[in-house]
């Protein structure tokens, strides 16, 4: 008999950010590792990592990280992590680890612990073992993890559909699935993201109906915006553009790897003849696929729009087709992107919500629930509405509530002996944000001046001293940036110079500066000065110099 406990340290109540750990009594597993996107009003921010300080305090006990296929809400987090935790062992399927190479490799990382899995075979980690089953969703190679214990198994699920026309690398093995059901399943942790839509996500995730609409109704250049992790609709692409006589450019290092790679790998089915280089990408009826940088949406098309890109300008000739999906929290990014299209008059077409992405409706849901028939059901990666329609699913098919777990990141859900206990343990969670390629959190603190300089600017007082003694070399100047249009206001001005002079010299006294008291005097009179003429809190920043 085992002690187990179940948390999120990332991932509940919000998409993206997945990191769920599962103990058993001493042993840790960890499943995903995965970024969340930054909103328009995260200034600067690139993107989000859960807080791992559990992982680090507790290295020694990890078995192994497990990922289930290589989208950055699962494995977004790696190079960062790594950073801290250089000899975590992370396991994937072999595109999922290649995918992961690709991210570190581009990071500049090194790791030498990616270990491949196969599908279907039994990987033992002391008294415990993890069994991974091929299911199905928008990357080959994505894995559902069995983790078997003494008290039962615990399934995690990562994202997943249920299509029997998606086969090979792409195919759920749905008697594996009845087979571990049969076993024992102590635990189901299953995602939520699509719980509210009903019935079954297939068809309504295959968009060829309309990829092949616009190839036959438009003889001109087209540009494909795609994610460059969404290889099944890639495919699709592909499939389509193959009917045709059209050739292919691909714009983006990684877009172009992950096609390349796959197309070796037997994953994607194209002619790579027809895959033309850069120059060709003003021919007429030219395919562009682009793809958009991982932390900055639509960065590609933004570019072209600016007219900025050395090899491509977007015409009113041109059609431009949106075949990824609006995440939440890039809408009002989305809507100028798609009105800056509309202006140059180009042909805009915009997949809309009924083409769904690869993730488990709530039918889903419950045919997932009917294979594993869980002792216990723990809706996890979604918004918390998200979570209480996958519980509601499960309620649907006669689980007992007791029996359905729905908790936020943080809270530990703990069984002994194969039965849920309360303990009401927590453990500590928060956001990591990550700016440009600094691995370290930016903090709060950082994103506040952020936001108090794109409301109200900063303004920047300089003065010079004598160093001997003290005499004022040059009286006080001010600078402003995003403040105030300083030829509109020079009486303001010279009223700011007159209030920073006056403060500067009560404070010479005896040939003597305290410049801390004189910075601080200067920031609070001038701060008031400034919100009762305009309402504004510039940041203030005060240089003086002694020579």
């Amino acid at each position: 008999m085992s002690k187990i406990k179940i948390f999120a340290l990332g991932g509940l109540n919000e998409i993206g950010k997945n990191m769920y750990v599962v103990e058993v009594d001493h042993d840790i597993f960890v499943f995903e590792a995965g970024l969340k996107y930054a909103s328009d009003d995260l200034l600067g921010i690139d993107y989000i990592i859960p807080n791992y300080d559990y992982l680090i305090e507790n290295k020694d006990r990890i078995k192994g990280l497990f990922i289930t296929h290589g989208h950055d809400e699962q494995m977004g987090a790696i190079s960062d992590i790594l950073h801290q935790l250089p000899d975590l062992k992370i396991y994937g399927g072999k595109f999922t680890i290649e995918m992961i190479k690709q991210d570190l490799e581009e990071d500049n990382v090194k790791c030498d612990n990616l270990n491949i899995l196969t599908a279907h075979k039994k990987y033992d980690f002391g008294k415990n073992s993890i069994f991974p089953i091929q299911v199905s969703h928008a990357l080959p190679d994505s894995f559902l993890y069995v983790l078997n214990t003494s008290d039962g198994a615990i399934v995690f699920t990562g994202n997943f559909l249920f299509d029997p026309s998606m086969v090979g690398p792409y195919k759920t093995d749905i008697g594996k699935l009845a087979y571990i059901g049969k076993q024992g399943v102590l635990c189901l942790m299953s995602e939520s993201v699509y719980a509210d839509k009903v019935g079954f996500t297939s068809p309504n995730h295959r968009a060829e109906n309309i990829l092949r609409d616009v190839l036959n109704k438009n003889d001109g250049r087209i540009l494909l915006n795609i994610f460059e992790t969404q290889v099944y609709r890639i495919q699709e692409m592909l499939n389509e553009i193959a009917k045709t006589k059209r050739n292919v450019v691909i714009m983006g290092k990684n877009l172009e790897n992950i096609i390349l790679k796959s197309i070796d790998m037997g994953l994607i089915r194209f002619d790579k003849n027809r895959i033309k280089n850069i120059h060709h990408v003003n021919e007429e009826g030219i395919i562009v696929l682009i793809s958009n940088e991982r932390e900055k949406p639509y960065s590609s098309l933004k570019r072209i729009l600016r007219n900025s890109d050395k090899f491509i300008t977007l015409t009113e000739d041109d059609t431009v087709v949106i075949a990824s999906p609006i995440y939440d929290g890039i809408e009002m990014t989305s809507t100028k992107i798609f009105n800056a299209i509309a202006k140059i008059g180009s042909n805009l077409v915009i997949l809309s919500k009924k083409y769904l992405s690869p993730h488990a409706s709530s039918e889903d849901l419950m045919m997932m629930l009917n294979l594993m028939d869980p002792k216990y059901y723990f809706p996890v990666n979604g918004e918390y509405r998200h979570q209480v329609e996958n519980a509601n699913s499960a309620l649907k098919i006669g689980m007992n509530k007791e029996n359905i777990i729905l908790n936020l990141n943080g809270y530990v859900s703990t069984f002994i002996n194969g039965n849920l206990v309360d303990t009401n343990e927590r453990v500590k969670v928060d956001d990591i944000f990550i700016d440009g390629k600094d691995s370290t959190d930016i903090g709060d603190l950082v994103l506040k001046d952020r936001e108090l300089l794109s409301e109200d600017g900063i303004v920047i007082v300089t003065s010079t001293l004598r160093k001997s003694d003290k005499t004022i070399l040059s009286n006080p100047k001010i600078h402003t940036k995003g403040f105030i249009y300083v030829k509109d206001n020079a009486d303001l001005i010279k009223e700011s110079e007159d209030i920073c002079l006056k403060i500067l010299k009560d404070n010479i006294k005896n040939n003597y500066v305290d410049f801390n008291k004189l910075k601080m005097s200067i920031r609070e009179q001038l701060g008031k000065f400034y919100y009762q003429k305009t309402e504004c809190k510039p940041m203030i920043i005060i240089i003086l110099q002694e020579i």
